[in-house]
């Protein structure tokens, strides 16, 4: 049961991240930010930020990388959203 759980966990994880894709493909093909919260998606990077250090001090490589890949889809969006807003 153990590894069942730690596999949809690591699935969750790669879900989450790609979940940030299709608001980076809007914003890029619109060349704009229009309706995109930049403080809803800051505080997205906050919680990842946290799940990264909470994998770090847990020394759970899995939830690291898992946030890592969502800080840097969700970021993008944060970053975008900042550009074309």
């Amino acid at each position: 049961m153990k590894k069942i759980i730690s596999f949809v966990f690591g699935l969750g994880l790669i879900v989450n991240a790609l979940l940030f894709v299709p608001q980076i493909i809007a914003i890029w093909n619109a060349k704009s930010a229009e309706g995109v919260s930049i403080i809803t998606f800051g505080g997205f990077n906050l919680v990842q930020l946290a799940g990264i250090l909470h994998g770090y001090f847990q020394r759970d490589r899995s939830l690291m990388v898992g946030m890592l890949a969502a800080l840097v889809t969700c970021g993008t969006v944060t970053f975008l959203a900042i550009i074309y807003k």
